[in-house]
């Protein structure tokens, strides 16, 4: 029982050094994070609903998700093919798209979700000046 708690702990310990070295190496998440700080606190803000933070929360789960992923294609393409080769860009332009298309889906989401209630609210501001 020892030795399945301490691979747990383990596999804990590799992922959250994927995590930091994303952090620590990828533009794109900091991008990410700062976007994703102001809708959450614009979701605090205009009082979104239970099930509308789920589909937030989970949102941004994605987009980080795509960013890890084509951070681990990239990495794996440059130590499988360290000279230029059309399969390599593709590979790495296929992993950038899949970060873009979350990342588009998410700009969708948040504009569905916090646009008709931070008008709301912008409004009521705006006519109590």
């Amino acid at each position: 029982m020892k030795a399945f708690w301490s691979s747990r702990v383990e596999s804990f310990r590799y992922a959250f050094q994927g995590w930091f070295h994303v952090l620590q190496t990828q533009r794109n998440v900091w991008i990410h994070s700062a976007i994703a700080a102001v809708v959450f606190l614009l979701g605090l803000w205009v009082g979104l609903p239970p099930r509308d933070w789920a589909v937030i929360i989970l949102t941004a789960a994605l987009v980080f998700t795509a960013e890890f992923i084509n951070t681990s294609i990239e990495a794996v393409v440059d130590l499988a093919s360290p000279n230029k080769h059309p399969l390599a860009k593709i590979g790495k332009d296929v992993g950038a798209a899949a970060v873009l298309v979350s990342a588009l889906a998410a700009i969708f989401i948040g504009l569905l979700l916090l646009g008709p209630p931070l008008w709301q609210k912008l409004t009521l501001l705006i006519s109590n000046l």
